[in-house]
């Protein structure tokens, strides 16, 4: 099961002079991740370096340090936490003192692990959508069924049969809602034919 951030989290660290301040948010869309780049990066420190994972779509950025000791050691560590959906800038004021490239992935790396694992986090639920028609008389059951179900309404219109309705649920609970609008209105409610087995 992957978790996101239910909230932004913050997390400082020292190492020989330098700061490093960790942030983290969660993030749906590169957009929101980029977004929140621009919103916490510091334009006077040395380095804002980042990362985001959001489902299959990650990137990340050494702003300036050694390749591959900032923004990989950022990923790495979102990976590692069990993350998806976040973005995490790690900025960074030089201390005077060089930390090499083995400290540097440490301390990007390391900051940005101890901000997620201090995080709250919420588990991520995928979810599903299902479409599919009803007569009037069945209404009363399908609106019951919902709500047990988790399953939220996106959309019900009408037409001389009956209602068509769109809704959205956790995808692990989809197979238990068709089976049980096919009981409860006797084989009537007819899926979207994407949303049939």
């Amino acid at each position: 099961m992957t978790d996101t951030l239910a909230t932004s989290a913050t997390h400082l660290l020292e190492v020989k002079h330098s700061r490093f301040i960790a942030q983290a948010a969660p993030a749906t869309a590169p957009e929101a991740a980029l977004a929140f780049l621009a919103q916490v990066s510091d334009p006077d420190a040395t380095h804002n370096c980042w990362a985001y994972r959001i489902g299959t779509e990650y990137r990340s950025s050494d702003d300036g340090e050694p390749a591959g000791t900032a923004g990989r050691p950022i990923l790495a560590a979102i990976e590692g936490q069990g993350c998806d959906q976040v973005v995490v800038v790690v900025t960074r004021w030089y201390g005077g003192i060089k930390l090499g490239a083995g400290g540097l992935v440490r301390a990007y790396g390391g900051a940005a692990a101890e901000c997620l694992r201090l995080a709250e986090r919420r588990v991520l639920v995928e979810m599903r959508e299902v479409g599919f028609n009803c007569a009037f008389d069945d209404l009363g059951s399908v609106h019951a069924a919902l709500p047990v179900y988790g399953a939220e309404k996106l959309a019900e219109n009408f037409d001389e049969t009956g209602a068509v309705l769109r809704i959205s649920l956790p995808a692990d609970r989809a197979d238990a809602l068709k089976t049980h609008l096919r009981d409860a209105t006797r084989n009537r409610v007819r899926f979207a034919e994407s949303d049939s087995e």
